[in-house]
């Protein structure tokens, strides 16, 4: 049987190794084949350099929003395909340097960005004072408690990795949102698109091709018209001039239904660059309302009639 490698924004203690570890693959292999990267790019870069078979990075927070890395990385370079994801609750602990025991003692924390956006009122609630240095991920920042003579005396970190290396727990659910969680995608070459089971979602890229008045809503109607519903819109810079965007997209649906097959038909033809980025079951139940226009029934039936008219008008 062949080895599949996995790879995830480490280092290991992450919710990102939380997150693949809920997923039937990778939690079927052995520790050795799942390899921990520096960051989103690295990690995506294993995957198009096949050095492993997939990558689990994260693309969403539901206080912090999109993950601008992986939004970046996966819109541009050789193609990849999301083929699952994975949502998780977060939750944060202050982790110090072993003798540290009085939340007076701590002058600077350090964590990932996002894990700070979401315990900054505590900190600054609990201890103002305190300067942020950030660290590449949550795990990194507890890490680097192990250093010698490391510049800062916390971390905000997973209580998995705190506990994995028995680190002096200050304060625990820091979080300034109860409830918080953090959505992964599993990210691979394109290949075999997962099947559709009714509950999906689909990930698009689709770029302005000319800043205008009323270029957004050209796009946003070609899934209006269709019934297509959208989970998540966001605007990413190019990188080639101010005003120049490309709008990251996840939407409800399968790229096997008609009605988003149209969505992407009509989105190709206006715009100058549309990627697909996978169709795959969605983490948690969706519940697809689509109107009756919409259906596979209504676009048969469209199929047919049109069908009927040039068949029965053909020029002699």
């Amino acid at each position: 049987m062949a080895t599949v490698k996995y790879t995830y924004l480490g280092p290991a203690g992450t919710f990102c190794e939380q997150a693949l570890l809920t997923l039937p693959g990778p939690a079927a292999e052995p520790e050795h084949n799942r390899i921990p990267a520096t960051n989103v790019d690295a990690a995506l870069q294993l995957v198009r350099d096949g050095e492993v078979d997939a990558a689990v990075v994260p693309i969403e927070n539901s206080v912090e929003g999109g993950v601008s890395a992986t939004l970046d990385a996966i819109a541009a370079g050789d193609s990849l395909h999301i083929v699952a994801e994975a949502v998780i609750p977060v939750t944060f602990q202050l982790a110090a340097l072993p003798g540290i025991t009085s939340l007076g003692e701590i002058q600077t924390i350090s964590t990932h960005g996002h894990a700070w956006a979401q315990c900054r009122q505590w900190a600054q609630n609990t201890i103002p004072n305190v300067d942020f240095l950030p660290a590449s991920s949550t795990a990194a920042g507890a890490l680097g408690l192990l250093e010698e003579n490391p510049a800062y005396q916390a971390a905000i970190c997973s209580p998995l990795v705190a506990e994995r290396h028995n680190l002096n727990v200050l304060a625990e659910r820091i979080e300034d949102n109860q409830g918080a969680v953090t959505r992964f995608v599993m990210v691979q070459k394109p290949g075999r698109i997962p099947e559709a089971t009714g509950s999906d979602k689909s990930t698009i890229v689709v770029e302005l091709t000319h800043d205008r008045p009323g270029g957004l809503r050209e796009i946003l109607d070609h899934f209006a018209t269709r019934g297509v519903n959208l989970t998540r819109i966001e605007s990413r810079p190019t990188g080639t001039g101010l005003g120049q965007y490309f709008f990251s997209i996840d939407l409800e649906g399968h790229i096997s239904e008609p009605r988003v097959e149209e969505v992407l038909h009509g989105l190709h033809r206006i715009s100058t660059y549309i990627r697909y980025l996978g169709s795959y079951p969605s983490a948690t139940p969706v519940v697809v309302n689509v109107p009756p226009h919409a259906t596979p029934e209504a676009y048969q039936a469209a199929d047919a009639w049109l069908q009927e008219i040039l068949e029965g008008g053909k020029p002699a």
